[in-house]
């Protein structure tokens, strides 16, 4: 039996679109039949995902290449979208790195601005631009912001990114609470280890070190991610999940794991 679907033909906006959680979610919210807007900064695969994903799910999709961390270039892209693809329902604001594992002090100016302007600067944008049409149409929207574990508890080498995953949790809170008079919907999506090319990002290439964050533990996978937020899209409009974290089975937070050895 086939999964009823609550959004199909609905518009749905994807940041960080390229790889990972945001590819993943790309085609688990296509299965359901909405039409996506792609986001993210490499346009060779933006246009490669809109021809493999309308080819396989019938349904349409917009690559639009921005750098999130961009106000400017935010307001001007989105703002001349396609009258067919402005009225947004579901925001996923899913892009988001880490670089580094220095202790706070030993980040580099441009490390830091790295993961401030994106992970909250850029998702602020996204939102700001966003949010104000879906007020104005009285959208049973969906805000899925992708926060993580790291920002329920911090740990050594990550403070930095710590502190940004933690102002993802307060402002998804306190958005919650600035639409609560409205029908949308805002949830905070925590994932714990996910195996991605975030590691490799945050250890600046070095795949062998990046595999070894998730040797001896069954990890979670893109796809784990994105059906979850393809399940609380799908959910009836009377639901809201307000936060939800997923672990590995062997991972109690964000500091405590358990790691298998031959």
């Amino acid at each position: 039996m086939s999964l009823e679907s609550r959004i199909e033909g609905k518009i749905s906006l994807i940041t960080g679109a390229t790889s990972g959680i945001g590819k993943s979610s790309i085609k688990e919210l296509a299965k359901l039949g909405s039409n996506v807007i792609i986001i993210g900064r490499r346009e060779d695969i933006l246009l490669d995902l809109k021809k493999e994903i309308e080819s396989t799910y019938k349904v349409k999709i917009l690559p639009v290449c921005l750098d999130i961390r961009d106000a400017k270039e935010i307001e001007k892209k989105l703002g001349d979208l396609p009258a067919e693809w402005k009225d947004v329902d579901i925001l996923v604001n899913n892009a988001g790195l880490a670089i580094g594992t220095e202790k706070a002090y030993n980040n580099t100016v441009e490390e830091i601005d790295a993961m401030v302007d994106t992970n909250i600067k850029g998702l602020l944008y996204i939102t700001r631009a966003i949010v104000p049409q879906m007020i104005e149409r009285n959208a049973e929207g969906i805000i899925i912001n992708l926060g993580s574990v790291a920002g329920n508890i911090a740990y050594g080498g990550g403070a930095i990114y710590c502190g940004t995953k933690a102002a993802i949790r307060f402002i998804s809170d306190g958005l919650r609470i600035d639409l609560m008079n409205t029908p949308i919907r805002v949830t905070n999506v925590e994932p714990g280890l996910v195996e991605t090319e975030f590691s490799i990002i945050r250890y600046r290439g070095d795949k062998a070190a990046a595999k070894k964050v998730y040797t001896g533990i069954d990890a979670l996978t893109p796809d784990d991610i994105a059906a979850t937020i393809a399940y609380i899209c799908n959910l009836p409009k009377n639901i809201q999940v307000p936060e939800i974290i997923l672990t590995p089975t062997h991972q109690a937070d964000g500091v405590h794991k358990h790691y298998e050895t031959n």
